[in-house]
């Protein structure tokens, strides 16, 4: 296989944030020596990460098997899900904001026509349900296990304990209409068409501060391997979790 040179659109800041976990990690469990330096075993998990590149395109470019490199990647993303904030923790945050905004995302996987839990109707292919919340500037607050993609937005606010969460912290939330029947602190917009003009300018007002919902998620979607999901579903929770954190790291 041809190598070649490559770069990964990440400051050296979120690599060596990334490295210091992973020197935590093998002093905690006793390492002694490995094929690559903790820097190069961030630096791996980074390009899987954010460029997509499979398992067997990182152990060419690396010099190690296959294995060892899904091994590695596999560590990293543990490690950093470890740090990801629980609803709980984030709902500590978000009472000091004047509103959140939920909205919900459907993670493309790659499966085939007979995995039925898995296909959406709403975007007509297969995916993961994850349930977003963002402060009023649009900046990422906490992101949700992975549901598969046939489960409703409001099934799955439900499912994860948001609604109940928000109503128990008295935070104002904001949310499209997926979410209609939530309950007091979920603010949705009216539904028909032979609307009044106040139920109209409402909406208005109301997509306005939602759409910063929407573009929270760019960022998220920016991490190429988020694009077209090709690990088991039971490893994409502690993957966005992964990237949450590294998306944090960097925008901090």
């Amino acid at each position: 296989m041809l190598v070649y040179p490559s770069s990964i659109d990440l400051s050296s800041r979120t690599l060596r944030f990334l490295t210091g976990r992973l020197t935590a990690r093998r002093q905690e469990i006793g390492t002694r020596w490995r094929r690559l330096s903790a820097s190069r075993q961030s630096l791996l998990a980074l390009a899987h990460l954010r460029c997509g590149d499979t398992y067997a395109q990182l152990a060419a470019g690396f010099g190690i098997g296959i294995a060892t490199a899904y091994r590695y990647i596999r560590e990293a993303v543990e490690v950093l899900a470890a740090l990801a904030p629980t609803l709980a923790e984030a709902m500590r945050t978000m009472r000091t904001k004047a509103f959140v905004i939920l909205d919900g995302t459907l993670l493309p996987i790659d499966r085939i026509a007979a995995d039925t839990p898995y296909y959406s109707g709403k975007h007509k292919r297969h995916g993961m349900n994850v349930q977003i919340l963002t402060d009023p500037f649009g900046r990422l607050l906490w992101a949700s296990p992975a549901l598969p993609g046939s489960t409703h937005d409001l099934t799955a606010a439900r499912t994860h304990g948001i609604i109940d969460a928000l109503a128990e912290a008295g935070v104002k939330c904001w949310a499209d209409k997926a979410y209609q029947a939530a309950g007091r602190p979920v603010r949705v917009p009216f539904r028909g068409r032979r609307l009044k003009r106040w139920m109209r300018r409402h909406n208005t007002i109301h997509a306005k501060i939602r759409c910063l919902g929407e573009q929270a998620m760019a960022p998220l979607k920016g991490w190429r391997l988020l694009r077209k999901l090709r690990c088991s579903t039971n490893r994409i929770t502690d993957v966005v979790k992964a990237v949450l954190i590294l998306h944090h790291h960097a925008s901090a």
